[in-house]
């Protein structure tokens, strides 16, 4: 019945089948398919951008959603655990060891069994993507699940570890845009068009960040400065239109959740706002921004030399090849054992996820003057409403907890950073930042405690959350050599008041570490050896007075359109240049062309069959003598024949041959080479 066909009564179009003709309803049937045909052609030719776009945000927006909430209880699962195993420290160290090493190796093995490109960050590769270089399969969809599972593992680790997720979330993105991509190009039966996967990749740049924070406004920005080589205005509107979409859905789901009352920043602050600070602490802020510049040209240079040691040794080389998860275990292991809250750990506030690192850090409470009217103790769990108590030590002092917690953290972020498997890299290092601040701000403060004084007997204490709100936005601008990173910290918390001294931080650290240090996603590009041109750190040389004559070679043999044979002779016998520059004439000297050697000996052996009209030269080349005098060529177009043979040689024979082919081919002639050209008699 189905291979049945008939037509429609009254109808001269294609044959249907017979199951349509005779079916329920076939008019309702009919018109429904053809409104569902008249919405497609709506929806995949008018504004398609405006649905691919909010599909992305939303999407992206629910898989943050969900990772976070499977990593958040997995989180609680591990420190319930490591509570309730008792008082025996064999058991407390094995729960916070074994748990992370499990996951650790579990997420480099598992993303790198099913691709090797689901390690690391993906910014890079972005980058390199972006700037026009294709990199095969990079941005296949069956890459998704490996980083979304190897991500998840990385995330569960929480500060032990101490890595983020931004950089690979970008990742996930750009593959659901480029996949989207795909089925537009499927659904409309288009060729390929470059440009607009460009504008999808761009646009999900931004939303991998905006569905991180909450922040499409710095998503946005760091598409500009941190993907792009270059950016279109026409790709702007993109790019903020699916960031609202996203961050809107990703804090919608959060209110939804019962995480918040209302759509509200991920980190609240509780800063001054009638008088947020001083005049002259602008020049501290300043200082602060210098600081984390320094700070941030140490780290990019001692991650580059300790990735490369790793990569260069032979014991990390061998495991990094054959054994991924077990480099990572034994990483994880080390990381872990100093973190242990009842030894090391206790330093540098362990217990502490990376969310409660950074609400502690922004506390606008004074730690040092908290500390000098009591002496808490250490609490058996973690206290969310005093954080702080988790950094105070009797003997160590709050001074000595933050100066421990930078002196160690410095070199266990870069060590994570060796670890193949998904992870991000920008939330620990705005954590650091937030540490160097805060630790700037405890010493302004124990210096002035009452606040500066100014001339008008106001005095206003000094809030040390605002200088690690600074710190964090200029140590992580100075590592990746971006301003968006104060934008993303006012998104963050929600704060506007310190907008002008944190710029000022942001600037003077990208002032120092751009003269110093390639950013940090341009060291990976370095290490990585991928096919990108990172920017130029500095101008060493007064630019504008070097030109093209100072690099240009002044002795060079041309061939003008007039010349003759004896003359196009003498040249290549008595040079050694595989190409001649071709020029209309002696005089002149106008260059019209270039003509290579391997075609020139194919003319001169094929002088027969393609001299031109001849005229008697007295004793010249080519030709039959002819009452005492031969006959040769004139000046005629030989620079056309030469294109009409199409002879090809391959290069590397021309090189490989070129002396003794030039000698024999001419010698063929008649011609004695290279002393004394004389021409064939017959």
């Amino acid at each position: 019945m189905e291979d049945l066909v008939g037509l429609r009564e009254g109808s001269s179009g294609s044959p249907v089948a017979l199951q349509e003709l005779w079916g329920p309803c076939p008019r309702a049937q009919r018109r429904i398919r053809d409104f569902l045909e008249r919405v497609k052609k709506q929806l995949f030719r008018v504004g398609e951008d405006w649905y691919f776009l909010v599909g992305l945000g939303v999407l992206m927006a629910i898989i943050s959603f969900a990772m976070n909430f499977v990593v958040s209880r997995v989180v609680h699962a591990h420190m319930w655990l490591y509570r309730e195993i008792g008082d025996n420290h064999l058991l407390r160290y094995l729960s916070w060891t074994v748990y992370p090493i499990a996951l650790v190796s579990f997420s480099t093995g598992f993303s790198q069994s099913i691709t090797p490109f689901s390690g690391g960050s993906g910014l890079p590769e972005m980058k390199v993507i972006l700037s026009g270089i294709i990199l095969e399969d990079y941005l296949d969809i069956k890459n998704f699940g490996a980083k979304v599972v190897g991500l998840s593992c990385t995330l569960a680790t929480g500060s032990t570890i101490f890595l983020g997720k931004v950089g690979p979330f970008t990742h996930l993105t750009s593959m659901i845009a480029a996949y989207m991509g795909r089925v537009r190009i499927s659904a409309l039966g288009e060729y390929e068009n470059k440009i607009k996967q460009n504008e999808l990749l761009v646009a999900a740049a931004a939303v991998g960040v905006a569905t991180v924070f909450g922040a499409p406004f710095s998503g946005v920005l760091f598409s500009i400065e941190v993907m792009s080589s270059h950016f279109a205005v026409w790709d702007y509107w993109r790019g903020f239109f699916s960031a609202v979409c996203g961050a809107f859905m990703f804090r919608l789901l959060a209110v939804f959740n019962s995480e918040q009352e209302t759509i509200a920043s991920l980190f609240k602050t509780r800063f001054r706002v009638d008088i947020p600070f001083d005049l002259p602490e602008i020049f501290f802020f300043v200082l602060l921004g210098f600081v984390c510049g320094i700070m941030g040209c140490a780290y990019l240079f001692c991650h580059r030399k300790f990735v490369l040691f790793i990569r260069a040794n032979w014991i990390t080389k061998k495991l990094l090849a054959t054994d991924k998860p077990l480099y990572s275990a034994l990483v994880a292991l080390v990381l872990a054992s100093i973190t242990y809250p009842h030894s090391l750990g206790r330093f540098m506030a362990s217990r502490l996820s990376m969310n409660l690192y950074l609400n502690s850090l922004l506390d606008n409470r004074s730690w040092a003057l908290l500390s000098r009217n009591s002496s808490p103790e250490w609490p058996q769990e973690v206290d969310p409403q005093n954080l702080w108590f988790e950094w105070y030590h009797p003997q160590f002092t709050i001074f000595g907890t933050l100066c421990f917690f930078l002196a160690m953290k410095f070199w266990m972020v870069i060590l994570a950073t060796t670890i193949p498997m998904p992870a991000g890299y920008f939330m620990p290092v705005f954590i650091y930042g937030a540490a160097i601040g805060r630790i700037f701000g405890e010493i302004l403060a124990t210096i002035f405690p009452e606040g500066i004084k100014t001339d008008d007997g106001v005095i206003n204490v000094i809030i040390p959350g605002a200088y690690a709100l600074a710190g964090a936005a200029a140590f992580s601008g100075s590592v990746t050599q971006t301003i968006s990173t104060a934008l993303l910290a006012f998104e963050l918390t929600g704060q506007f008041v310190h907008v002008l001294p944190v710029l000022m931080a942001v600037l003077m650290a990208n002032a120092v570490s751009q003269n110093c240090q390639p950013s940090f996603y341009e060291n990976a590009i370095i290490i990585k050896k991928l096919p990108y041109l990172p920017r130029v750190r500095g101008r060493k040389l007064n630019s504008d007075q070097v030109t093209a004559e100072l690099f240009m070679n002044p002795n060079i043999t041309t061939l003008a359109k007039d010349s003759t044979l004896d003359e196009i002779v003498k040249t290549v016998t008595s040079t050694g240049a595989v190409e001649y520059p071709l020029v209309e004439s002696e005089e002149s000297q106008l260059l019209v062309g270039i003509i290579h050697k391997a075609q020139l000996l194919p003319f001169l052996q094929a002088e027969p069959a393609i001299q031109g009209p001849k005229h008697q030269v007295g004793e010249s080349a080519g030709g039959n003598a002819q009452g005492g005098k031969a006959q040769c060529y004139p000046r005629w177009g030989w620079w056309e024949n030469t294109s009409k043979l199409g002879f090809q040689w391959r290069k590397q024979n021309v090189e490989r041959r070129e002396k003794t082919e030039t000698r024999v081919g001419l010698e063929g002639l008649g011609w004695q080479t290279p002393e004394g050209v004389e021409g064939r008699m017959d």
